[in-house]
């Protein structure tokens, strides 16, 4: 039996054509990129994460010679909103890199370690995180859930 699983988002093309909070956060996500300690991969990746006071925490990219010391901005900032606003949920993440070496004209999208990480958050606190996604040029993809970027996780947790 074949099944099919349909994925829904929301596509932009201009910064201006989102709603101003989530223009902000990736204008956050964005600076944080900035900032990213990238020296070996030339890859910098920001990420701003909405709490639900209003709050924002970043983090960025943390490479390390000792590869794979390092560490994804996604799971620097909502590690770092989590200890810094144990009691708030995370409402939203934006997500956004550019890279020295080559034009990232389409939306970053989390690792495999990132989703999982985001995803226990979003069952712990029983609530979706809206996850805005933006390379340095192109569309900009917001979802509606972490789970859409594990659509099957949800189903074999225990």
């Amino acid at each position: 039996m074949q099944k099919e699983i349909t994925i829904t988002y929301d596509a932009f093309d201009r910064l201006e054509d989102l709603p101003i909070e989530d223009q902000k956060l990736l204008n956050v996500a964005t600076q944080a990129a900035n900032n990213a300690y990238a020296p070996y991969s030339k890859f910098h990746v920001g990420a701003a994460v909405l709490v639900e006071n209003g709050d924002i925490v970043v983090g960025n990219n943390q490479e390390n010679l000792a590869y794979p010391s390092g560490l994804c901005a996604e799971r620097v900032a909502i590690f770092s909103a989590s200890a810094t606003h144990p009691n708030q949920k995370v409402t939203a993440i934006a997500i956004t890199a550019f890279s020295e070496f080559f034009l990232t004209d389409n939306p970053v999208a989390p690792c495999g370690a990132c989703r999982q990480v985001l995803i226990e958050y979003e069952i712990r606190d029983n609530q979706n995180i809206r996850c805005i996604l933006r390379g340095s040029t192109g569309q900009i993809y917001v979802f509606r859930s972490i789970a859409d970027l594990l659509p099957l996780q949800g189903k074999f947790l225990v």
